[in-house]
Order: C-alpha cells, then structure tokens, then sequence
C-alpha cells in the first residue's frame, strides 16, 4: 500500500483507514478544518488565507472521492472568501459548513444557508467592550465579530496565555447569562450558541453522504469533537484517518493518526493521495 512519498499512520486504526480510503477513494469523506489546517495562524484573522498549495491539492483530490467538506468556526461565506474555494474546477461539489455546521455554502449554488441569529449574540457583542474595559492588565485583546459568534482574541496581549487564563471563566459565565458557550481555542475565546459543533456537522455530513470512511484535519480544541466523531464511526466499523495539523494542542496530538507540521504539509499530504489514487493498480 505505502509509497515513499506519503506519510504513514502511527496507529492501527489509522493504519487502516488511509487502506480504506485508497482502496474505495470514492466511499470516501475529506473534512478538513480552516484555520490552523488549510490556511496557517496569523496574528490578524482577518488576515488569514489557504495556502497557496491547499486549493490545488484539494482540487486534484476531490473528483476521486465521495465528497470533500470544509468545517470551520468562521462564516461559511468568510471561509470561501479567505479559501478562495468558489469557482475552481476540480470543487464543483465542495461544501463549506460554517460555524459549525450552522451555516452551509455549497458550491453547486454558490449560495451559503444561514440560521436566524441567536440573541444572546447581540447582547454579548454589546457587552464585550466594557466588560474587556475592566480587564486593563490584558491590553491587547480584541474582539472578532462573527456574525452569529463573536470571539476574544489574546494573542496580541504582552502576555497572551495568561490573558487567555483570566479571561476563560468570566468569559464562560458571561455566556452562560445570555444563553451562550464559550468554545476555547488556540489564544482565542469564542462565544456562540450551543447545540452545534465540528462533530455534529461531521456526523450528519457523512450521513448525508452515505460515506464509509472518513479523513478528519484539525489543529485546535475545537477539532475534538470531530474526533470523537470519527472515533465513533470507527466503532461502528467505519475507517477513519485522523490528523493533526500542528503540534501546539496536545489534547488533539495525543488522539491523532498522522501528525503534520501544518498547512503546507497537509496540502502536500493531500496531493500525495491524489497522485496515489491516479496511480493503476495498489498504491
């Protein structure tokens, strides 16, 4: 099955579903997160883009299996902005869920469906500026609106994890008032609605699909639940290839299959499966 050029698994059951997806490509799930995966962590979120080898390898290995899906925490139609996702030959049929597979963009419509917005939403948008005010020692937080979330950024901070500490628990029960979660992340808070998470979307995107294997990337906390997710499957007896972009969460690297230093690594591992399943015969 190996081929030089393409990274193996360190598990078994990773072992096994990168089998599974070589042999039955087109049973096949490919979700992959935004940040921190396809495109590297910036200061600026605003600022953040796919790497330049990303689309390319998505584009050559997407009409080999059953379907190709984004999940991120951003705005559906933020992330096919920033992926430049819309219009490439080759993603035809690639679906983007938003917020945690609160929004959805296909690209077949190129349309992105979106729910009402949550109220807690607006009232903590409100809030958040005088309630960062009485946290002056952590200069240098700021806040990303994202539209049916908004989040707390401390990477800027002169200390950021310890910003990131002090803010989590008044940040948690600033939330809970207004009927919102925090999601944690890496030197970021997010304040959202609950209900809705990556392994969520991820489950009922592969129900809807009626894939049998599945390939997860991630990078950050926010990815666990879509690990769990593919753990699930697996004990349900559907492979699963689980990666981790990135070795700054431990708590997603000690559950991972395949361990990748970062975008440019999974955009080169992503084409490498793409020439492995052009290739005739066992890959």
């Amino acid at each position: 099955m190996g081929t030089p050029y393409l990274p193996q698994p360190t598990t078994p059951a990773g072992t096994a579903g990168l089998a599974a997806l070589l042999d039955r490509p087109g049973n096949a799930v490919v979700a992959l997160d935004f940040d921190g995966t396809l495109a590297d962590i910036v200061p600026d979120p605003e600022q953040a883009r796919a790497h330049p080898r990303a689309v390319p390898a998505l584009a050559a290995l997407a009409p080999h299996v059953a379907s190709v899906a984004v999940i991120t925490g951003r705005p559906a139609g933020v992330a096919v902005r920033y992926g430049g996702f819309a219009g490439v030959p080759g993603l035809e049929h690639l679906v983007v869920l938003g917020h945690y597979g609160a929004e959805r963009w296909d690209a077949v419509s190129g349309t992105v469906r979106t729910p009402a917005p949550h109220e807690g939403v607006a009232a903590v948008r409100a809030e958040l500026p005088g309630f960062l005010e009485r946290f002056g020692a952590w200069r240098g937080t700021w806040i990303e609106e994202k539209g049916q979330a908004v989040a707390v950024h401390t990477r800027r901070a002169t200390d950021p994890q310890a910003a990131f500490e002090a803010l989590r628990d008044p940040l948690a029960e600033l939330a809970a008032r207004h009927g919102l979660i925090v999601e944690p992340g890496r030197l970021v808070l997010e304040l959202r609605p609950p209900g809705m998470d990556k392994g969520v979307a991820l489950l009922e995107y592969v129900r809807e699909t009626g894939a049998g294997t599945v390939l997860y990337a991630g990078d950050d906390l926010g990815d666990l639940p879509a690990y769990a997710a593919v753990e699930k499957l697996r004990s349900d007896g559907h492979p699963g290839l689980l990666i981790c972009s990135g070795s700054e969460v431990p708590e997603l690297s000690a559950r991972a299959d395949l361990h990748l230093p970062g975008p440019a690594a999974l955009a080169d591992y992503l084409a490498s499966l793409a020439q492995a399943m052009d290739r005739p015969g066992p890959a």
